[in-house]
Formats: C-alpha cells, structure tokens, sequence
C-alpha cells in the first residue's frame, strides 16, 4: 500500500503563562486505506475522527505537550482505542491539560514508529519546550516539525520552559542535518523546506 498524507487544519485556543490566544492547528494523517497515525490532535476530535474514517488508528503522535497540539487527544484515543506518544520531558504541560489521564507511551530520539510500509523517526528538537520533537519520513523526504521550524524562522521561545538558544541548536542539528529537499510540514501555517530555512540561520544567531 501506498503511504498517503491528509492534512486537517482546526481552530481553537492555545493557553500558557496565563494568557489566551486563537489559534489555527495543522493536523496531519498519515498511512494508507487501512491504518493511520495522527500527528497533533488539535481541537477537535470529531473533524479527525471523520477523516481518520473507518480506518484503524495506530497512534497519535504529539510534537510537544503545548495545550492547543494535545486537547483533542485524549478524546480521541478513547474513541479510537489508539495510544498516545509523548516525549517525557513534556509531561508537565500534559499534566496541566490532563492531571488524571497519563499519556500512553514515552518518545525517545530516534525511536521508529511503522505505518503500513512507512517508518517515521522521531527527533527529539527542544526548545519551544523541553519535550518538543519532530517526526522525519525519509523515504518520502519529509518531516513533520511541530513547532520547532516554520515557515520564516524558528517557533516561538520566551515563555514558559522555552529556550531560543536551545532551540536554535535542535533545528541546527536535528533538522538542518537532512537533505536540503526535505519538505518540512508544521504545526501552523504554511509548510516550507529545508532548503528554504536553512541559508537563515546565521542571521537567526544574530538574536541570541
């Protein structure tokens, strides 16, 4: 079977540090007619579960435990029987959202999760927040980057357990180490390459 991309994008509310903002999620499934994996179940279970369809769910991926990539999760999981993947290090912001429900199962870098003929690698990218990571797809050169790399610049640092040095560094050695035509699909907005970006990262330094 052929892997397939479906990309979803839903809307809601992101909220940290005790401030609200409204916010657009990209949500994307990945597998084949018969199973899929869900990257970031943002908002709304129900749009995904409609796309996800009669097809089994795997697994639902987190790149970072950020309220707005985790609220639809665990209603999600429950309907779905599908596990929920989290990096640990991230387990404090799961626990603001979730303080009675655990996450299924820790991510660690470069674990490989399978999806029908696919295998995606997860790279641990902090910085955003400790437990951000991204999911690389090689075999069809593309990485799913949460919100570490956008479109135009890094994801955003200066709040809770954020760091820009940090963050610089996990998209220096994690992301700006794959092929330059690596097609980099986000946690918001546009997606963009690592061909596009990465020429930006010395003037990026220049903010530290």
């Amino acid at each position: 079977m052929s892997t397939n991309l479906e990309h979803l994008i839903t809307s809601g509310t992101f909220s940290l540090d005790g401030q609200d903002f409204d916010v657009d999620n990209n949500v994307w499934i990945l597998g084949d007619d018969r199973e899929v994996i869900v990257i970031d179940a943002a908002h709304d279970a129900r749009k995904i579960s409609t796309v996800v369809g009669d097809r089994k769910l795997r697994a639902i991926l987190c790149t970072h435990g950020h309220n707005d990539h985790i609220n639809a999760a665990v209603e999600l999981s429950e309907e779905t029987g599908a596990p929920i993947l989290l990096h640990p290090d991230d387990a404090m912001l799961w626990d603001t959202i979730y303080p009675d429900h655990r996450f299924d199962t820790e991510l660690h870098n470069s674990d490989a999760i399978e999806i029908g003929s696919a295998e995606l690698k997860v790279l641990h990218t902090p910085g955003h927040s400790p437990g951000g990571c991204c999911f690389h797809l090689p075999d069809e050169g593309i990485v799913f980057s949460g919100d570490t790399l956008f479109n135009g610049g890094p994801g955003a640092t200066g709040r809770s357990f954020s760091s820009y040095e940090l963050i610089l560094e996990s998209i220096e050695k994690q992301l700006f180490s794959l092929p330059t035509e690596t097609v980099v699909h986000t946690g918001h907005g546009d997606s963009t390459s690592i061909a596009n970006e990465s020429p930006n990262l010395d003037d990026w330094k220049t903010k530290i």
